[in-house]
């Protein structure tokens, strides 16, 4: 995947600035594909550059103008293209996991915080999505909305995000658990 698909799919709910469309890679997007503001700048103009989508200037009084874009039609068929094409396995890349998985030659103290720090930051996370999820439905209930609900994907994915950051904060506060039991027994204590 590209960032150019994930800017396509975030397009795909109406016209958007540049500052919007960072706002919605901050809240609903991020969950999947993580950008800087200006790599999504910088993506927007590929974009219309190849066609896939359209910009608009918008004058604004008392600001500065802004541009705002929306999908083509070939923007759509490149989002169609990309969704034939078999996905690929989720890569991750996590330094977190990576000192987890040398905590045996470490002080566990300073990753123990770590730990709790980052399940603080998913439980953050998890919030943000729960309430996106309930603005996203509304007064209906999930199930109704995922039978009748006019564009279920953003939900879909918002429960993807939901899922992973529960998963990671139970997994954060479990390690850091185990890691403070082994700390507290010096005869299975990791090395420092």
């Amino acid at each position: 995947m590209s960032l150019r698909h994930a800017v396509l799919a975030a397009l795909l709910d109406g016209e958007h600035s540049g500052y919007q469309l960072t706002k919605l890679f901050d809240v609903g997007v991020s969950n999947f594909w993580y950008a800087a503001p200006q790599q999504l700048y910088a993506e927007l103009t590929k974009l219309e550059a190849d066609g896939l989508v359209a910009g608009r200037e918008v004058v604004q009084q008392g600001r500065p103008n802004k541009r705002v874009f929306t999908v083509t039609e070939a923007g759509v068929a490149e989002l169609a293209a990309f969704a034939a094409a078999p996905a690929k396995p989720l890569l991750i890349r996590d330094d977190l996991v990576v000192k987890v998985h040398a905590v045996d030659v470490l002080d566990p103290a300073p990753l123990i915080a770590q730990l709790l720090e980052r399940a603080e930051q998913a439980a953050a996370k998890l919030a943000l999505f729960e309430k996106m999820l309930k603005r996203l439905r509304g007064d209906r209930d999930e199930g109704a909305f995922l039978r009748e609900g006019e564009r279920i994907g953003p939900y879909l994915s918002c429960l993807a995000g939901c899922r992973l950051e529960r998963e990671m904060r139970d997994w954060c506060l479990s390690t850091a658990r185990t890691l403070g039991e082994r700390s507290a027994h010096p005869g299975r204590t990791t090395r420092s």
